[in-house]
């Protein structure tokens, strides 16, 4: 019923412990964003126009100690050959650069990260976190991590490269040239909360959904990315103080985050899917306020002012106390905001725009909405064993000695 672009098929990632402990504190990532790799400057995908970047197609420069091909790409080396070959720059961010590449062994193209070396400690943790999570998850709507390159000694190491899917764009980038029709904004938010679903079923809250982080393809089968922020929320553990609270990008962010609560649950998630699809209803994000204060006040003139009873559930005895006494707003009707939109569209928008978490539509609620009809197939929707909170609550070098006491990062643990 759901396309898919994945075989099933999973490279063993081959990570050396003693890597992972010398250069913890050096790696850094941030997942860049994905641009379209196509021949022409605009492809016809279901619909959709699509303007897409040049590619610029780098040339070999020369060859490395180890008998590795080195080709650089905007001034920098990439030691990934001969396995993989023919690159084109992507793009790049603060935590790398991006690239496309052919697979030699799998005759595929694919997209290749290099993360740069780095001093601070939470960027390493980032990075390792996302490993983690990635490496043990197995889903269509999910990005893969196909491969880790790196030296083959500590001492020569320097960088390190992820190899994951190659997609065509992200979300953001498609919104901001191309007004989606309405069975593509169905399908597209279909598959968000299928992957969403397969995530919270493993405990793992993403914490950090938005357009950016949703990768698409020319099929308009989509991809969540960037797990840097995903924490695990084990139900047999007590998480006070130990969620943050500032998580999530501001405008996709929910009001439990903002007012202080430290014991925000996987509902978070529905709220940035539903200031997803409110995006993709008119290519206007719903929230961009710029601050606190009048991203909250977006928020509130929207749905309007919350309940006593919803008040109760805000944690935060300021915090409640400074929702009680602003000016009380009535709620505004989505059809006005949206005219042209569906009806069973706005119904499940506004089911995920609930002020009160516990009251807000769950991922597998929302995936039986009438809206979702026609791509709702339970036996097809899967869920992911529970991964425990000890998995990732200590990133010292005595927890990774134990975690991996093997010389290799095997793919079993995707299993």
């Amino acid at each position: 019923m759901i396309p898919s672009t994945i075989n099933g098929s999973f490279a063993q990632i081959k990570l050396s412990v003693d890597f992972i402990i010398a250069h913890l504190r050096y790696l850094r990532f941030k997942d860049a964003k994905i641009a379209a790799i196509t021949r022409s400057d605009s492809v016809q995908r279901n619909g959709l126009m699509i303007k897409t970047q040049s590619m610029e197609h780098i040339v070999p420069s020369s060859s490395n100690s180890e008998g590795t091909d080195v080709e650089e790409v905007k001034g920098q080396p990439f030691r990934v050959a001969p396995r993989y070959v023919d690159l084109h720059y992507i793009g790049e961010g603060s935590y790398g650069i991006v690239v496309s590449a052919t697979d030699t062994q799998r005759n595929e193209r694919v997209a290749i990260k290099k993360l740069s070396p780095f001093e601070y400690r939470t960027f390493s943790q980032r990075t390792f976190r996302e490993i983690k999570i990635l490496s043990r998850m197995n889903h269509e709507n999910i990005v893969c991590i196909k491969d880790i390159i790196r030296a083959q000694t500590i001492e020569k190491m320097k960088d390190i490269y992820i190899v994951q899917d190659l997609m065509d764009l992200d979300l953001f980038h498609i919104l901001k040239k191309t007004q989606l029709s309405a069975d593509q904004v169905c399908y597209l938010i279909y598959q968000v909360l299928r992957g969403i679903k397969y995530i919270h079923s493993a405990n793992v809250v993403h914490r950090d959904l938005k357009p950016s982080n949703l990768l698409v393809n020319e099929n308009c089968d989509l991809k969540i990315c960037d797990f840097g922020f995903s924490r695990v929320i084990d139900p047999k553990h007590d998480h006070s103080g130990w969620l943050t609270e500032y998580v999530a990008t501001r405008w996709y962010r929910a009001p439990e985050i903002m007012l202080s609560s430290k014991c925000y649950t996987k509902a978070i998630d529905l709220w940035s899917v539903g200031c997803i699809l409110g995006e993709m209803l008119n290519n206007r994000p719903m929230f961009p306020g710029e601050n606190y204060l009048s991203h909250l006040q977006m928020i509130l003139q929207l749905i309007g002012s919350p309940s006593k009873e919803d008040l109760a559930s805000v944690v935060n005895n300021k915090a409640r106390t400074y929702l009680a006494l602003l000016p009380h707003t009535e709620k505004q009707s989505l059809f006005k905001k949206y005219p042209n939109a569906e009806p069973l569209a706005l119904d499940l928008l506004d089911r995920l725009l609930l002020f009160n978490p516990a009251k807000r539509i769950s991922v597998e609620e929302a995936l039986e909405h009438p809206y979702l009809a026609q791509y709702h197939d339970i036996s097809d929707e899967v869920r992911k064993n529970f991964i425990t909170y000890t998995f990732l609550q200590d990133y010292s070098y005595t927890s990774i000695y134990v975690e991996y006491p093997l010389p290799t990062f095997e793919m079993k643990h995707r299993m």
